[in-house]
């Protein structure tokens, strides 16, 4: 029986994920999701929307096609948003929106030049909403919109209130290692590592607000051997002192509220978006549905799947959900097909044992998986993001 605190948490992240935009950029670094997956012109893919930034940067790759699928259609949203501005704005213009977060111009280019080109659900979804990107003063943007942004505002103000923003601004335009941990281990890890900030990261909304459900937050806890506050601080550690902050987009994009040109995901850059203009965009599809519900109807093989971290949230409150997930997978997966996901656990221990039919036999996932673990350990290595327990390539035997 639930506990009333796990009915409690369950309830909130529910709401959270069944009602509002979550994410309003990927925090998966593709560049790593690039290396691995090792996309050809053959080759079909499927990802977890997010916020789409990732399935325009894999469409760099020039796959056959991309299927972008998430059970909330605000996220299938905004990904068609960016397809449409793709389609219908210049660089410039296009920078302006999804790079510096808007522009008081939007609301013109929304109804005159994107809104036709628009699905129904998403038109439906934006013709509410312009004024995310509206920026009537310098201090808005878009990527202050959604309830991660909610969470960025909320950290920004305890920035303030700690008197750090300034130098992790500081941080984050340094041009050597050497610059980051000086100005880390000096001026704003004791500043930062407050006991309040501990206690919130503790809490239920902040890490719904950040997309971690409960049984993520167990799983972590569980497989690293200390709580999620000290976890998030190992992290936070290592981006600003062991990875360079010259090109670490994801972390500079919420403390500056923008991205810049030379800090920015591929797709925003001026070459990139000539390609996805010249037709690469096109070759990505969205669709709102579960991935189980997505692989069941899809009509031919798949060789390549990004899973992201949802696993984690799948394995402790709906195991059968997972063992029916990864039954479509085998299903749907071409020969050799390559399986990519994160973990928020330092190790995975509910895929392997799952039980599928496959050429009329009960077998375990794990006895079907041949793991590329060297490649993986070096790219959660070098992960900009940092914020996962570990990262797995898995090779699907044929």
């Amino acid at each position: 029986m639930r506990t009333l605190a796990n009915w409690t948490t369950e309830t909130l992240f529910n709401y959270v994920h069944g009602n509002h935009l979550v994410y309003n950029t990927c925090w998966e670094d593709p560049r790593l999701d690039r290396e691995v997956l090792g996309l050809g012109a053959d080759d079909e893919l499927v990802l977890i929307t997010s916020a789409g930034c990732n399935a325009l940067d894999y469409a760099l790759d020039a796959p056959r096609r991309i299927h972008a699928v998430d059970m909330n259609f605000r996220q299938n949203a905004l990904l068609e948003l960016k397809l449409a501005a793709i389609r219908n704005l210049e660089h410039d213009e296009f920078f302006s929106v999804f790079g510096e977060g808007g522009t008081p111009d939007f609301k013109g280019w929304y109804h005159q030049r994107l809104r036709r080109d628009l699905p129904l659900a998403a038109r439906e979804y934006w013709d509410d909403r312009t004024h995310f990107f509206a920026r009537r003063k310098e201090s808005d943007s878009f990527y202050l919109r959604g309830t991660t942004g909610l969470f960025a505002r909320a950290m920004m103000r305890y920035f303030r209130m700690a008197g750090v923003l300034d130098d992790l601004r500081s941080l984050f335009s340094a041009t050597s290692l050497e610059e980051q941990r000086e100005i880390y281990f000096k001026r704003v890890r004791e500043k930062f590592w407050r006991p309040a900030i501990r206690r919130a990261l503790r809490t239920d909304l902040a890490l719904s607000l950040l997309g971690v459900p409960a049984a993520q937050k167990d799983h972590l806890e569980k497989t690293c051997g200390q709580d999620i506050a000290a976890f998030m601080e190992q992290c936070v550690e290592t981006v600003c002192t062991r990875l360079p902050a010259s090109d670490n987009y994801f972390w500079r994009l919420y403390l500056f509220g923008r991205y810049t040109r030379d800090c920015c995901p591929e797709y925003l850059r001026e070459p990139s978006f000539r390609r996805l203009k010249d037709g690469l965009a096109d070759r990505i599809e969205t669709h709102t549905d579960s991935l189980t519900g997505f692989l069941r109807q899809h009509p031919r093989p798949l060789s390549r799947f990004v899973l992201l971290d949802h696993m984690d949230w799948l394995s402790h409150r709906h195991p059968e959900a997972l063992a029916e997930e990864w039954q479509a997978i085998v299903d749907r997966a071409s020969a050799n097909a390559r399986i990519l996901w994160r973990s928020g656990g330092v190790i995975v221990d509910f895929v392997d044992p799952l039980k599928v039919r496959r050429h009329g036999h009960e077998v375990r996932v794990g006895d079907l998986l041949r793991y590329d673990q060297t490649t993986a350990a070096d790219c959660h290595r070098r992960d900009r993001v940092h914020t996962y327990g570990s990262f797995y390539i898995a090779h699907l035997s044929a």
